[in-house]
């Protein structure tokens, strides 16, 4: 990933996991800080009203919800093929590599296009990611869009509402661009 990502691993942080690991284990991820020159810097203070979201579909759960997806999909067991997931075996679908958006929102940067927020969903979803980024007193009006199944399957085999399926998971959006309509 940060290879990939063209970064350096400096550092990393500890999850809980429950029902995961056993009593003294854990689990070790990474971050990222970067450098960025003050005129570069996108805030989210220059978004208005009518500019657009555009998103940037997920592979699937990226890092978010595997707890509640383990525990809606149990019953199935890891080598089930639901129909929802397009021949792919349960187990299949949730190690499914997270996407990595970086040399895209570079790509974009570098392209001249007038970003004015951009937002990572991740833990909390869309309704806890984006109005992040937005300036207060906006928000985000989103069409519907299509998800990867794993997302169709978790909800309908867990009984998970929709709102805490926003809640929790990234639901098919990996990343967001706010830009003006033209």
């Amino acid at each position: 990933a940060c290879k990939a990502s063209g970064c350096a691993l400096l550092g990393g942080e500890t999850a809980e996991l429950p029902g995961m690991y056993a009593d003294g284990e854990y689990d070790l991820a990474g971050f990222a800080v970067g450098v960025v020159s003050r005129p570069k810097i996108v805030t989210g203070a220059r978004v208005a009203a009518g500019d657009r979201v555009i998103a940037v579909a997920s592979s699937g759960l990226h890092s978010n919800g595997y707890s509640l997806a383990r525990k809606a999909l149990e019953r199935l067991g890891s080598d089930a093929r639901p129909e929802a997931l397009g021949g792919r075996t349960v187990a299949e679908a949730l190690l499914e590599p997270t996407r990595l958006y970086a040399r895209a929102a570079l790509g974009v940067l570098a392209s001249g296009a007038d970003v004015r927020a951009m937002s990572h969903i991740t833990g909390g979803g869309l309704p806890g990611n984006l109005p992040r980024v937005l300036p207060e007193g906006k928000g985000a009006r989103l069409a519907p869009w299509s998800r990867p199944g794993i997302f169709d399957l978790v909800a309908a085999e867990g009984g998970v509402a929709p709102a805490e399926m926003l809640r929790t998971f990234n639901c098919g959006v990996g990343y967001v661009f706010v830009v003006p309509p033209t």
